[in-house]
């Protein structure tokens, strides 16, 4: 039964929750919109990348994933913060990289060629025929991606979602994390449910900006760890599978460096 108060004075709610989503969209914009991801977020517009940002799909320390409006449909846009938690996430193998950008006391332009760094590694997934979001473009520390979802709604991470066959699922994991070791020759360095998105009972990866080239001398010992992981998962989830099993099925024996 509501309130009283809510009876007689219907507004005063009404009132109220206004002024929590205006808080709530005033935090939010100072969090992630300072004056020059503005003025990007604007150049992006003026492009033509999409019309409008919508609302949050996922917020944290690193960044954000936002709905937006391109024509009669959706993409989504991921703004990484420009600072020390960003800077932190990134791996040494893609530091050094960057380095040859910028000095470590440079976050934004760490953060701009870390944006361009997932924007490169996507395109290269897509062509290896890796289920990842289509990159749409980039600029500065915004990166457009194909949305993923249907009916405008955002599919859920693996972590959040319930599988409906874990054995077929496995196998379309495996088929992905194949391609993307043999024919794309990376390894994605931060694999979990937490980074692999669910779709018509299909897996998707995301997050792809700290993969590591297959030949690389840390790239085993990623993969490994990364199998682990899964393969516990997939336990959990009544797949009886070993993390050796798991290496073996993705091609893991032609990661590392390779002998002339």
């Amino acid at each position: 039964m509501p309130h009283p108060a809510e009876l007689l004075f219907p507004r005063r709610k009404e009132r109220f929750e206004d002024r929590r989503r205006e808080d709530a969209s005033r935090k939010l914009l100072d969090e992630f919109f300072d004056h020059p991801t503005l003025l990007t977020v604007s150049r992006l517009v003026t492009q033509g990348q999409f019309e409008a940002i919508d609302y949050p799909i996922s917020t944290g320390k690193e960044g954000g994933v936002f709905r937006a409006t391109a024509g009669d449909g959706f993409r989504a846009v991921k703004i990484y913060r420009v600072g020390n938690a960003v800077f932190r996430r990134i791996p040494l193998h893609a530091l050094e990289e960057l380095r040859r950008e910028a000095s470590e006391g440079n976050f934004r332009r760490l953060i701009y060629g870390w944006t361009r760094r997932e924007h490169t590694i996507l395109r290269r997934l897509r062509a290896a025929g890796v289920r990842v979001p289509e990159p749409y473009g980039y600029l500065r520390n915004v990166l457009v991606m194909e949305f993923i979802g249907a009916g405008g709604l955002a599919a859920p991470l693996l972590q959040e979602a319930v599988v409906a066959d874990p054995d077929a699922f496995y196998d379309e994991l495996v088929l992905e994390l194949k391609r993307m070791t043999v024919e794309a020759r990376l390894v994605h360095g931060d694999l979990s449910p937490y980074n692999v998105l669910l779709l018509e009972d299909r897996p998707i990866l995301i997050d792809v900006a700290q993969a590591v080239e297959a030949t690389h001398p840390a790239a085993r010992g990623l993969l490994e760890r990364d199998v682990t992981n899964f393969a516990r998962y997939f336990r959990r989830l009544g797949v009886e599978v070993t993390s050796e099993e798991l290496f073996e099925a993705i091609g893991g024996p032609s990661v590392g460096p390779q002998e002339a």
